[in-house]
């Protein structure tokens, strides 16, 4: 698409210019207490799913050494707690996590409230099936990696360390940490086409730019994959980068789809070829 104006105004600029659309313009104070009150939100509902999640440790403690006993029960067993306060503040931590995954849809919802308050009622009734699809991507990238990438992983790492002649031994505080954030980051991993659609709407990028970095967006998906994950295999590496890198050409479809079409069809260049 052409250069504009707007495209060249910083992003800041042009996310409280996008902010402003359709009212009266802000000041700065205005856009800050919109931020404070939506930072409280999204603080109380993770607090509110913590206490229910907290509530049920023991069920989700369980849940999280279910592929490690599949595996083997006598590895599960050798779990072991070598801190005094491990069982509490281990239990914090899934709360934590489990509070994420819990209030996940309400969380997009207030994130959507306040990046699109200028959207008119029609715009404003999709903002729930969004956050639904994106509860479901968060889901799917959390299920993928519990249910396919987990057991291999912790099953690679355990025959790699008896392959050193080490006997695996490994604490419950390292095992539930490594769990925990291995699962989250598949889930917010498979959120690309959700990041997609809002750069999107607020004009940052279009489809054609899309299709013409796909080379360094690949590059930039697998580093990214790299830093994420808890772990450095090959395995695990491709296992997150092959998903997103195919999440990413559904954000081009998903970017063409939402180009402006008033636009002249010579100047919107040819559809992507993955089309």
């Amino acid at each position: 698409m052409n250069s504009s104006p707007a495209t060249k105004a910083p992003f800041l600029e042009r996310f409280l210019a996008f902010r402003n659309k359709g009212d009266e313009a802000k000041p700065l104070l205005s856009h800050i207490e919109d931020l404070r009150v939506t930072i409280i939100k999204i603080s109380l509902t993770l607090v509110i799913g913590m206490f229910i999640c907290f509530a049920f440790r023991d069920n989700i403690a369980a849940l999280i050494q279910r592929p490690l006993v599949d595996l083997d029960p006598e590895r599960a067993a050798n779990l072991q707690s070598l801190g005094v306060t491990d069982s509490f503040t281990i239990s914090l931590e899934l709360a934590f996590y489990g509070g994420i995954i819990l209030s996940f849809p309400l969380l997009v919802i207030f994130i959507a409230e306040f990046i699109l308050p200028a959207l008119n009622q029609k715009e404003k009734a999709m903002i729930v099936p969004v956050a639904l699809i994106g509860s479901g991507l968060f889901l799917t990238g959390a299920a993928f990696s519990y249910f396919v990438v987990l057991p291999q992983t912790l099953d690679f790492f355990f025959n790699d360390a008896r392959a050193m002649n080490w006997q695996p031994t490994w604490t419950v505080r390292e095992y539930y940490s490594f769990t925990t954030q291995f699962i989250i980051a598949f889930g917010m991993a498979f959120e690309l086409p959700l990041v997609v659609l809002m750069l999107v709407k607020l004009g940052v990028v279009d489809y054609v730019q899309l299709r013409k970095t796909r080379a360094f967006a690949v590059v930039v998906i697998f580093i990214f994959a790299a830093i994420i994950t808890p772990t450095s295999d090959i395995v695990t590496l491709l296992l997150m980068g092959g998903p997103m890198c195919l999440l990413y050409e559904i954000c081009i479809v998903i970017a063409w789809l939402m180009r402006d079409k008033s636009i002249p069809a010579e100047a919107e260049h040819k559809p992507p070829a993955s089309l």
